[in-house]
């Protein structure tokens, strides 16, 4: 990720820096700009967006409490709402350049590029609309512009991941040459997780302090909460007289397959599944959005498995 001294010497919008005045976060034609910004950012590597300063980069002195305030979860659910994807390798910060502030949001490549799957149309006035984006368009930064990518930015996306391969690949290559002599070779999953299915990996446990550790990963640790103490969970992050019950819980995970994944819970061999405080705060931020995410959930339930 970009380094916030980098971000701060910039003196000109470039490729992966982009400077805005302000940003209201409750204007329709704000959210959709940004969003495209973003996302021809990330699709191009990655870079920075600098609230509150002119287009050479000097702090204008706005008040950037309700940009700096933002919560981190709203702009993944935005960029969710309008790409299908769950991005989120972001960070905003509010730093000092000179006397006055700016608020930076920082962002990672993305590891897949960010197609828009729903137009960004914001009304200019009363009769007229403006589209920021459209329905299958890929954005790249093309010097201080976001704009529609072409085959040459294509090309630039697969040779940027093919890179990644290469030096991962060149890593695991270099600790086979740096083995000591006599060494045996183990290929493992990233993570080692306790398993008794027929394709587990097995390793075994010794009390050898010069052995080489594998991480022992505890389920009940990761993903806490069973069906009853995730509903618990999720009804202290709701409002008073919000109903919120098993039923509930089994017409979300059928109808989000998201809620399936390890992102968000585990399935035993034996055993109900687990789920984590990401479910939980995934469930709770969905209803905040939209009051009527659980009838209408309840609704689609019924029609489409009773």
């Amino acid at each position: 990720m970009i380094t916030i001294d980098r971000v701060l010497r910039a003196k000109r919008e470039s490729k992966h820096i982009e400077f805005k005045q302000g940003f209201d976060i409750t204007a329709a034609a704000d959210w959709c700009e940004i969003i495209k910004d973003v996302a021809a950012i990330a699709n191009s590597g990655g870079g920075a967006i600098v609230f509150g300063a002119d287009n050479k980069g000097q702090p204008v002195g706005r008040d950037l409490s309700t940009i700096a305030g933002l919560d981190p979860a709203r702009l993944t659910d935005k960029l969710h709402s309008y790409t299908g994807c769950h991005f989120a390798a972001f960070e905003l910060t509010q730093v000092k350049k000179g006397k006055k502030s700016v608020a930076i949001l920082r962002l990672g490549a993305a590891s897949v590029p960010l197609i828009f799957t729903k137009p960004g149309t914001y009304a200019i006035d009363e009769k007229r609309q403006k589209t920021a984006f459209g329905v299958g368009t890929l954005y790249y930064r093309h010097g201080a512009k976001s704009e529609p990518a072409t085959s040459q930015d294509l090309a630039d996306v697969i040779e940027r991941r093919l890179a990644e391969v290469r030096k991962q690949w060149i890593g695991g290559v270099r600790k086979v040459i740096e083995a000591p002599p006599g060494s045996s070779i183990s290929v493992l999953p990233r993570e080692v997780r306790a398993s008794d299915e027929p394709g587990a990996v097995p390793i075994r446990i010794v009390q050898d302090d010069t052995a080489q550790a594998f991480r022992l990963v505890d389920i009940d640790k990761i993903y806490p909460y069973r069906q009853k103490e995730l509903i618990n969970e999720v009804r202290r992050g709701l409002r008073k007289g919000v109903i919120f019950n098993s039923f509930d819980v089994q017409a979300l995970r059928k109808l989000n397959p998201v809620l399936q994944t390890d992102a968000f819970s585990h399935k035993p061999n034996f055993g109900s599944r687990q789920y984590n405080d990401d479910a939980a705060k995934w469930i709770v931020a969905a209803h905040r959005k939209d009051p009527e995410f659980f009838a209408k959930a309840r609704a689609a339930f019924r029609r489409r498995f009773k």
